[in-house]
Order: C-alpha cells, then sequence, then structure tokens
C-alpha cells in the first residue's frame, strides 16, 4: 500500500471497503477494495472465486479491469487495485427528477447486457446485479462507459446446486432465489438486469421489498401468480418456509407503471421479468431484441470500418514489387525492378469448390472453393492477348499461383484464396512463359479471402516498375488480403 496515497472513502460493504487512491508514482487514480477477512497464505488468495473470475473476463470493456493485488502476508490483509470509475448507476439516479435520456438508457443497458453475455459465455453468473454493482463514467460515446462490477458472490454456471439462498440483494431476486432452497442459474442475473432496466427508466425499484414474503407480494402484485404449471416447477425444490399457498391476482403489468417509455422497451423488460426462469430472455437473445437495433447498426458500421482499416494496412504492407524469388523466400519482400505494370489479382473464389471472379488484364483467376478450385484469368497484360490459363488456389498459407507471363506483358496477379483460404501471392512479369529466371514487374496481390458464401474482393493493379500493387477491393467481414507466400514453381 505504500505505493498509493489514500484519498477518501467510497463505499463500504459486508465483506470490504472500497478507498480511492492515488499512485504516488504516476499520479494516477485508482479504486481500491479492501477486504475484511484475513488470508492466510497467497494460494488461499488465488483461489478466490472474485480473482479468478475476473482473470478469465478480462480483458472485457464492459467488465471493470483488475489492475493488481495487494497482499501483505504477515498480516494476512489482501487489498484489490481497480480502474477508477466516475460513478455507479444508483448514484446517477439518486435524487433525480427528470428522467434520463432515453438514448442514455439504452446505451447503458445494451453495455450491461454484453457484459452478462461475456460473462456467462465464460461459464460464470455473476448473482448479484444491481444498480450499485455497475459502474458508469461521463462519456458521450454510444455504447460505451459502462462496466460491470463486484464479482464476490459469482459462481460457475457448472458447479453443483444448490447454491446458497440467501444471495443478492432482495429487491433483485428472482422468484427462484426466494422461493426454491438454493436451485437457481444464470438466468437470475437477467431478472436483475430486468430490475436495473425498469429502476433506471423509471427512477425508482420495482420491486422494494421489505422482507422475503412481502418481495413476493411485490413480485405477484405486478406480475400476477404463475400458473399452476409453472408452480409445480419451483415446488420440487421448493424452499420448506414458503407456503405455495398464494392470493389469486391478476397483476397490473410494467407498461402501467412507466408508460413514458416506448413499447419495444416495454417489452423487453417484460422478458427479462419472466416468472418463470426457462421463458427469461438470456442476454444474447435480449441484443437481439428490436429495442437496440439502433446500436446494433452502429456497431456494425464501426466493425465494418475498422475491417476496412485493418485491410488497407495489411494490403500496404503486404504489396511489394517483383524480385528473384531467393529474395523474396528470405527476406518476404522483392527488390524494386522495371517493367510493364502487372495485372490485378483474382479474386477470392465462393464456398465449397465455387469459381473465383477474374483478375484483371493480366490476372490469375481467384482460387477456388474453401479447400480448392479452379478460376480463369486472362492471360499476359496486353489487351490483345485472349490465351487463358488456369490459376489454382489452395487452403493454406502457401497459396501456389501458376503464372502467365507474356514476353512483353506484366505477370497475371495470384489467385485470390478460396472461402476460408487466404488470398494468393503476387504474379510478377517474365521473359518467357517457361521461366522464371528474370523477374522484373510486380503483378497485383491476390484478392482477399472470401467468406464462407461468396466472393472475396478482385486484387488491386500491379505497379509499374516496382511500385506495390493497389489495395484489394473490400471483401466480406473477416476478410484477410493474401500474403506473398508463392513457392515460385509451376503447378502441373
Amino acid at each position: 500500500m505504500r505505493k498509493y496515497r489514500l484519498v477518501a472513502k467510497k463505499g463500504e460493504g459486508t465483506f470490504s471497503e472500497v478507498l480511492k487512491a492515488q499512485n504516488v508514482k504516476d499520479g494516477k487514480y485508482y479504486a481500491i477494495k479492501c477486504m475484511k477477512n484475513r488470508f492466510d497464505s497467497i494460494d488461499q488468495v488465488n483461489n478466490l472465486r472474485e480473482i479468478q473470475a475476473l482473470r478469465r473476463l478480462s480483458p472485457n470493456q464492459h467488465v471493470i479491469t483488475l489492475e493488481e493485488v495487494l497482499y501483505d502476508q504477515p498480516t494476512g490483509r489482501l487489498a484489490l487495485v481497480f480502474e477508477l470509475m466516475d460513478a455507479n448507476l444508483y448514484e446517477l439516479i439518486r435524487g433525480r427528477r427528470h428522467y434520463l435520456n432515453g438514448q442514455l438508457v439504452r446505451s447503458y443497458m445494451y453495455q450491461l447486457l454484453k457484459a452478462l453475455d461475456h460473462m456467462h459465455r465464460k461459464g460464470i453468473f455473476h448473482r448479484d446485479i444491481k444498480p450499485e454493482n455497475i459502474l458508469i463514467e461521463s462519456t458521450n460515446d454510444l455504447g460505451r462507459g459502462l462496466k460491470l462490477a463486484d464479482f464476490g458472490s459469482c459462481r460457475g454456471i457448472y458447479s453443483k446446486q444448490p447454491y446458497t439462498e440467501y444471495i443478492s440483494t432482495r429487491w433483485y431476486r428472482a422468484p427462484e432465489c426466494l422461493l426454491t432452497d438454493g436451485y437457481y442459474g444464470p438466468e437470475m442475473d437477467q431478472w436483475g438486469a430486468g430490475c436495473v432496466f425498469f429502476e433506471i427508466t423509471s427512477l425508482y425499484p420495482l420491486f422494494p421489498g421489505t422482507n422475503e414474503l412481502d418481495q413476493i407480494g411485490r413480485v405477484h402484485k405486478v406480475l400476477g401468480n404463475p400458473s399452476g404449471e409453472v408452480l409445480g416447477k419451483f415446488k420440487q425444490n421448493g424452499a420448506a418456509h414458503v407456503d405455495f399457498d398464494f392470493a389469486t391476482q391478476k397483476g397490473i403489468g410494467v407498461a402501467q407503471l412507466i408508460p413514458h417509455a416506448s413499447t419495444e422497451c416495454v417489452d423487453l423488460i417484460t422478458k427479462l421479468l419472466r416468472y418463470d426462469w426457462s421463458d427469461r430472455c438470456t442476454a444474447r437473445e435480449s441484443l437481439r431484441h428490436p429495442y437496440f437495433r439502433e446500436i446494433r447498426e452502429v456497431d456494425l458500421r464501426k466493425a465494418q470500418a475498422e475491417s476496412t482499416s485493418k485491410l488497407a494496412r495489411g494490403t500496404t504492407e503486404d504489396a511489394a514489387g517483383g524480385g528473384d524469388p531467393a529474395t523474396v523466400a528470405s527476406t518476404g519482400r522483392a527488390p524494386q525492378t522495371r517493367g510493364a505494370p502487372g495485372g490485378g489479382g483474382g479474386g477470392g473464389g465462393g464456398a465449397n469448390h465455387g469459381t473465383g471472379a477474374g483478375g484483371g488484364a493480366g490476372g490469375g483467376g481467384g482460387g477456388g472453393g474453401r479447400y480448392r478450385g479452379q478460376a480463369v484469368g486472362q492471360g499476359g497484360s496486353k489487351a490483345s492477348s485472349k490465351k487463358k490459363k488456369k490459376n489454382r488456389g489452395y487452403y493454406d498459407s502457401n497459396i501456389r499461383s501458376k503464372y502467365n507471363g507474356m514476353s512483353n506483358g506484366g505477370g497475371g496477379g495470384g489467385g485470390g484464396g478460396g472461402g476460408n483460404g487466404f488470398g494468393g501471392a503476387k504474379g510478377h512479369r517474365i521473359t518467357s512463359r517457361s521461366s522464371f529466371s528474370l523477374m522484373q514487374a510486380a503483378g497485383g496481390g491476390g484478392g482477399a479471402m472470401g467468406s464462407n458464401i461468396g466472393y472475396g474482393g478482385n486484387g488491386g493493379a500491379g505497379g509499374g516498375n516496382g511500385v506495390p500493387g493497389g489495395m484489394a477491393a473490400q471483401a466480406p467481414e473477416r476478410a484477410r488480403v493474401g500474403k506473398n507466400t508463392s513457392r515460385y514453381r509451376q503447378l502441373r
């Protein structure tokens, strides 16, 4: 703790207190969670569920980052150092008189559900979803600025039931936690998310029960009594202290409590708060709900922009002039030489032996399907040349291309990779059809990799005088540009 200067106390719970501290070296601020329990060994520390969960879930932009673990063996004291966030959702809505902006609520819920989806896919469920455990920072970026914290109560999804009965904060406790002797699962996180969703929409808690019996009564007042079939599921592992003879209630419904909310908002809250846990909307299903359509479209555009940017950088790195095969093999880059421009690379083939799109003038045809295939490209770079040759693409990093250069024309571009293959190598200008000894000008790069279904983009035009070829056209998502990996031998 000597490397940190304590600034203020942020909060306190049953098992820990959280302090704001400043690193004396770099001046940055952190949140330090000081555990109240004492630990006998470093092995005991490493076996803590919270530490194991955070290591498994990191890095993720919607899960709090554990920066450092501070353990003092002589005293048994343990402190966890986290990144510092600006506030939590409870602090955001506390005392607020005006509703939050609808777009902000949508953004926060999208991020929370992404965090839950990531966590559940990693085999962990949180068990204490509530506004105090959802941290936020000041940002105007849609889909940014929220992180899930406090994993002290988490459990493995595949661990053996029953679990601890009195888990989660009462107001956010799912029916299966209230009515059974510890027989619940990750669906309880979805219930908690639904309660949080309602609370940041309405600015007040949905089920503020004073005890367990009152809690169940408040749930029934809003959602109504469950059917006999659903109630039977709970009775199979029913808690001994629960009397399942509930008074009949129809339920007022969620929509009546938040009349200002959109129909899609109310629909998603209702699906997250299904009484029967097996009917409850999962995190993955929730993210596909129409309520998040706009954010999904923004995410898609960002992903496409990033993919295009990576594709452009990869093409710039991979494009190179022609040269001696030995030089290229040893250095990965061919020296610049003089000669006529080479042709564009062929397009990537479709899935399962599909045919690739033809290259530009002098460009080899695209590689075939997912494993191998054939496509046809033009011969030499001269427009008058009509002779065709085949170009074969293989599903590995060493795409072999059969070039068809003319004595006065640029070499054909390497074929594009197949459905899941890599793009072909560059073509080169040669002085005769039978020899590869005199390389003079680079052909275009191979087409980008196609997706499982469809075609890759066409390769760019080869550069004259050894200038690198142009960028490959944009291909579907997950596209990659072929590297200069030809083995420079003819395929018979």
